[in-house]
This record gives C-alpha cells, structure tokens and sequence, in this order.
C-alpha cells in the first residue's frame, strides 16, 4: 500500500511538471534537500540506500557484534635491516676477579756468569761414614743441586739437596735402607718437576727406582722395576720424548739392557729389551736421548775391551742399533755420555791401557761413527769421568786426575782438545758435573781420603780460579 502510493505521487508530480511546461523550476523543485529528520521508514523504499548515503556514525553504530578472530596468517619476508645506530659509550670497568692459582715453576734458564774474579768453592756435604760413592748429579726444578750417592758403611741409598746455588751445605736424607742398595745410582730430573733415581739392589739382584715426592726429595716412592734375581749393575736414567723414564744397565748375565718406564714415577717398566748379548757387555752405561728423540747409550765391551754406542730405534728402545766407537785395546771404561750443541752425541771415556782421558765424537746422530781424541795425558787420568754441556756450548768434563779431581773445558765442539784445571788436589773418584742455573759447573765427588761426599762450584766456566772475562 505504501510503495503504490509514492509511485503515484512521483507519477503526479511528474505530469504536472510536463504539463507545466517549466522542467527546470520542476527539477529544482524535486531536487531540494527535505528539512532533517523529515524522512522516516515510512518514506524509504527498501534496497535504496547506499553506504554513501549514511554518516560514519550511523555506519559504526549499524557494525554487528565481532565474529571470533579467524587464525593467524604465515609470517610475511624480514625487512631489510636498518642502518647500524652510533657506537653507545664504554660501560664502567667490571670488578677485578680473583687472583688464579699459582702456576708450577718454570725451569731455570742459564747464562754465562759474570761475576767478578774468584777461587772455586769447595764444600763437604757429608761425613758420616763412607758416603758419597757412586755420585750422580743434577739440578731440580728450584734451581739447587741434587745429588744420589751411596753410603757405604750402611748400603743405603742417600741423597743430598743443596741449600743455595753454590751448594755450600745441603739437606740429607736416607731414601732406601733394605738391604744392600744405592750401587750405581743415576739422577735425573722428571716430567713432573720432582727427581727420578736409579739404582741396584746388590742383595736383591733388583733394579729399583726411587721417585721423590718433593723437590728436595726429603722422601720418595721406592719401586722395583727388574727383578729380584736379576743381578743388575751400572744403571744410568734419562727421560725419553714421551716423558718417561728409560734406564740402561748391566745384567747378570753380561748383557745391556734397558727398561722403559710405563709412568712418570716409573712404579714399573712396560719394556724390558736386551739390546747387546754378545759377550761380556754393558759396564758404565751411561744413557742421553739424541737430537732425533731417541735413546743413546754408550758402554763398555769388557770382553774386548771396546768402547760401544747402542742408538734405539723407538722411543720405548724396544730395539736398537750397536756400534763400536773405539777399537783399540783395552778402552771404553767410565764412559758418559751426553749430546752437544751441534746435535751429535759427545763421550768421554777412560783409556785403560794408556791411562788417559779421551773423548769420541760421533759423526752421526745415530753415533755409527766416532772422532776419538785424547784429552789428558799426565799421569794416570781419566777414570771416573762426566760429561755435560756448559753454557757456551762446550762439552764439560770431570774426571780422576793423578793429583785428585779435575776439569776439561773442551776447545771446540768435537772436543778435539781442551783446557784443564785442577779442582781438588788430594783426593779423586765417583765425579759427577751439572751445569747449574747460572750456568757454572757444578761437581759432585767422592773424597777417597776422608770417606767424604763433596762439591766443586765452579767461579766461571773454566773452573780457572780468579780467571775474568774483559
């Protein structure tokens, strides 16, 4: 009824309007805006209204209730990263941490003293009872001598640490004291900082090795290592690339032998190899590891009498290679061995035949050859011997001398002649040279006469008294 009766209004006023014959004033009529709020539902024909026919109000407040929210949508491309914002200020300093554990002390380094003109100091460490036989010396991790010797009169191992570098006094302490032991000992300076001793146990017939528990060695770990029953003598120790001990010596049976120790402390040998069975062989071994790493060992051939060189052919000297350096008669006794500053293994040996001290230079690194050379000849010299390398390259040597115990300075590196000066006049056997942290000679002895250990500190490296260097 409504609709029909609008559509004949508009069909009305349309008539008029063309009957009028005024369709502009019409048009302007029907154009006009009707006064607000003049139209209500009555006069909307539905379906005719537009969005753009209502306001922003009307169109909110017409908006239904809001439907759930649908689900996230995947995750648009990054953006590319802005430009990088100025550098902020330095924060303050944090606070400071605590301080680290103290580290293990290094080594001592040498150098070639310069201290003024002086006489070579002479001290007695020891004299109670025969002690100070079969010396053997080296300096411990706190730069102080530390010497291995027997006591004679009670068969037992002793070992004397030096109270200052020139070791005018020492501390003393008994290490092993069952049984006959201490014959033969060898020091050296471990892995581990601490001093590793070998040495024989004459009741026994065992090899035994005595592991210091601190760097004055005032106690140790005793092991044996071979045997007993095994009749070993003229043991020497050194410590291999691997960090471990190697030991050779004599056995029984006459043979070299070497035993290869399976830890620091060298509770036990993992390798145990006959390197030379041919003859009576193996005295005064005396073992150094060479510049290729392995192990170098120089002995005497008793039965005939040679100075001989076994090289290993692995770290643990599961096998070796033996040499004779020197064939002439009747040679090869006190031998020690060392290697010098040009890589090459340097021996000094005693001539029994002539009475002379001598010295081989091997040609080789694996010492298949030897330069011999004799370095003392007054009188009956040369037993007893050490060598080691000063601070200026040279070999150094102590030895027995007719008149007690002296002093080589080699001249030049294959030790083709040297300088000597006497040490201790009076008395001789058992010598043992260091070179210690200032880099001056130090000499353990034994004091035949008195039954005495003593040292020898050398005031330059010629153990020449009051020589000075311009």
């Amino acid at each position: 009824m409504f609709k029909s009766k609008i559509t004949t209004a508009i069909a009305v006023v349309a008539l008029v309007v063309a009957l009028s014959g005024s369709g502009y004033s019409a048009y302007r009529a029907a154009s006009k805006l009707l006064p607000k709020n003049s139209v209500g539902s009555a006069q909307v024909i539905n379906g005719s209204l537009q969005k753009v026919d209502f306001g922003k109000k009307t169109i909110a407040a017409l908006a239904g209730a809001p439907g759930p929210q649908g689900p996230q949508g995947l995750a648009g491309p990054g953006g590319l990263p802005g430009a990088q914002g100025p550098k902020g200020d330095p924060g303050e300093p944090g606070a400071a941490g605590q301080p680290g554990a103290q580290g293990e002390p290094g080594l001592p380094g040498t150098s070639i003293s310069r201290d003024g003109p002086g006489a070579n100091t002479l001290s007695t460490l020891d004299t109670t009872g025969a002690v100070g036989l079969e010396t053997s010396a080296t300096i411990g991790a706190d730069a102080r001598g530390l010497i291995s010797y027997r006591d004679g009169t009670n068969g037992d191992l002793k070992v004397a640490h030096c109270d200052d570098a020139a070791c005018t006094s020492a501390t003393k302490t008994t290490l092993d004291s069952t049984g006959d032991v201490g014959h033969h000992s060898s020091i050296v300076l471990g892995t581990d900082g601490l001093g590793l001793i070998s040495y024989s146990n004459v009741t026994s017939g065992a090899l035994k090795v005595a592991h210091c528990t601190n760097i004055p060695c005032t106690s140790a770990d005793i092991s044996t290592v071979v045997g007993p029953g095994a009749g070993t003598g003229y043991t020497s120790i050194t410590i291999g690339t691997d960090g471990l001990g190697l030991i050779s010596y004599r056995s029984g049976t006459g043979n070299l032998q070497v035993a290869h120790c399976a830890n620091t402390a060298c509770a036990s040998a993992n390798v145990i190899t006959t390197i030379d069975s041919t003859g009576d062989v193996g005295y005064f071994t005396s073992a150094t590891i060479g510049a290729d790493g392995l192990g170098l060992i120089s002995y005497r051939d008793y039965t005939n009498g040679h100075l001989k060189v076994a090289h290993c052919l692995n770290v643990a000297c599961a096998s070796g290679d033996v040499n004779t350096i020197d064939a002439a008669s009747n040679v090869g006794a006190y031998t020690s061995a060392t290697v010098g500053a040009d890589g090459l293994g340097l021996i000094s040996y005693y001539d029994v035949t002539n009475q002379n001290l001598k010295a081989a230079h091997c040609t080789d690194m694996i010492c298949g050859a030897a330069n011999v050379s004799t370095i003392a000849t007054t009188g009956n010299t040369g037993s007893y011997s050490s060598v080691t390398i000063g601070a200026d390259g040279l070999g150094l040597i102590s030895y027995e001398s007719g008149t007690g115990v002296s002093f080589a300075h080699c001249s030049d590196l294959a030790c083709t002649s040297a300088n000597l000066a006497p040490i201790d006049t009076g008395t001789d056997g058992y010598t043992s040279i260091t070179a210690g942290a200032d880099g001056l000679p130090l000499i353990a002895y034994y004091d035949f006469v008195n039954g005495d250990l003593k040292v020898a500190r050398c005031s330059n490296s010629f153990c020449a008294p009051y020589f000075r260097r311009r």
